[in-house]
């Protein structure tokens, strides 16, 4: 998927240092307590202060490095703003901390910061047990439910708390980035509201967890929206960055920055059109109708751990509902009650 592309840096930032991307961004990298074991974080440069995009895993091995930052790469300047592109918690695991430390707003959507909310508080459609109750809908049996309800609110882990107030910024309106100008560029699918940000003065994006360079950003349904189509969200949310230039460096959150932006795009859109082909023909030759549980393993084609499970079958019902969607197959529940598709 990457062949395309251009790396103007060879590696991330060492724990703790910075690499100054374009005049006055820098990269910081935090680590992750998962298979996918980083976030990219960045600061830009502005006469008030630096401005911070996005803002770590909320655990105590980032917050140890934050406290180095502090010390060496604020040099005690204050942060005068942050903003979060998402709720997820490796982006927004410390905007309530670093904000009250600061006392500044945290910048996001408002379909951000109400779902992360929602999901703190397990309310509105987002607890466990709503999961829980989605994922056996779907097939999902035995351990790995069991696994799923052990789990607890695993959100909180990463998120101990989140702002009570925010400043609430729009989709295709100016953002102020210290020195910067950029515009917000929505994205769905990956999440309800995603922000990434377009300094097209400087041809940079920051892309946030919508374009990756390596790897393709997970696309799921959730129960509070059992029926979605979140992977035509998806891929119709890609147009917006396609038309951008092809100069554009885009700073990803996970992986290198990178150049060619238009292959990127393309090669994501070829994934998931081979993907959903190969999903359908599988649902074809079964012979009997299929569960989302069933087709994880076509999907996913390697060893997974917990949470790379949770998001599988997540990302797999997403594609069986954009099957059932399009007119590709049927949806249904059988008399156990398990909803399972087949052939149209």
């Amino acid at each position: 998927m990457s062949s395309a592309l251009t790396f103007p840096f060879d590696a991330p930032p060492h724990p703790g240092a910075t690499i100054e991307v374009a005049p006055g961004v820098h990269w910081l990298r935090m680590p992750l307590p998962f298979a996918l074991d980083h976030i990219n974080l960045w600061l830009v440069d502005g006469a008030d202060g630096p401005t911070l995009i996005d803002t770590g895993y909320g655990d105590a091995a980032t917050r140890a490095l934050w406290e180095r930052h502090f010390e060496r790469t604020l040099g005690g300047r204050a942060i005068a703003r942050i903003v979060v592109t998402h709720y997820h918690p490796d982006h927004a695991g410390n905007a309530a901390w670093l904000a009250a430390r600061f006392g500044v707003d945290v910048h996001m959507t408002m379909a951000e910061f109400l779902t992360g909310h929602a999901i703190l508080a397990q309310s509105s459609g987002y607890a466990l047990a709503d999961t829980v109750a989605l994922f056996r809908s779907h097939g999902v049996t035995g351990d790995h439910l069991a696994a799923l309800a052990a789990r607890g609110n695993a959100y909180r882990r990463g998120v101990p708390e989140l702002p009570a107030r925010f400043t609430r910024i729009y989709p295709g309106e100016p953002l102020r980035l210290g020195a910067l100008e950029a515009h917000v560029i929505a994205g769905y699918g990956h999440s309800p509201e995603h922000a990434a940000l377009h300094v097209a003065g400087r041809d940079l994006l920051v892309s946030g967890d919508m374009l990756l360079p390596r790897i393709s950003t997970n696309v799921s349904v959730w129960p509070a929206e059992a029926l979605a189509d979140p992977l035509a969200r998806f891929l119709g949310s890609l147009e917006g960055f396609a038309a951008l230039p092809e100069r554009t460096l885009v700073l990803p959150s996970h992986g290198l920055p990178f150049r060619g932006i238009a292959a990127r795009v393309a090669a994501l859109r070829e994934h998931h059109v081979a993907r959903l082909a190969e999903l359908e023909e599988a649902i074809g030759s079964a012979g009997a109708p299929v569960s989302a549980a069933d087709v994880v393993p076509l999907l996913f084609r390697r060893e997974l751990d917990l949470q790379q499970r949770f998001f599988a079958v997540g990302e797999s019902i997403a594609h069986l509902n954009h099957l059932a969607a399009t007119g590709r197959v049927n949806r249904a529940a059988g008399p156990d009650g398990t909803i399972r598709f087949a052939r149209s």
